[in-house]
């Protein structure tokens, strides 16, 4: 289980998504809404086993701010799904 989180949360305008790495790797944070939609996606860079921490700040790949809702994070490494997805809502 890589630990994966979101404080706060709810939040407004933003949040840190947290984690644990079991192995060094490609790391990718993906947001998506209701829908099934990505909204956002972070991280795309390699990064140490361990800890680890991205920083969304509540906009959609247009840079606009998403709507109040619940939204639904997932952690790939290197591209594989690591265990659970999590939800997040955004209150404004």
């Amino acid at each position: 289980d890589p630990g994966l989180h979101a404080a706060p949360n709810p939040f407004n305008p933003s949040t840190d998504i947290r984690f644990s790495l079991p192995r060094s790797g490609r790391v990718e944070v993906q947001i998506f809404d209701i829908g099934g939609r990505l909204v956002y996606r972070l991280g795309g860079e390699t990064m140490p086993a361990g800890p680890g921490l991205v920083h969304w700040s509540g906009r959609d790949l247009r840079g606009e701010p998403v709507p109040s809702g619940l939204f639904f994070c997932r952690l790939l490494l290197d591209g594989e799904n690591l265990g659970r997805t999590i939800k997040m809502t955004v209150v404004k």
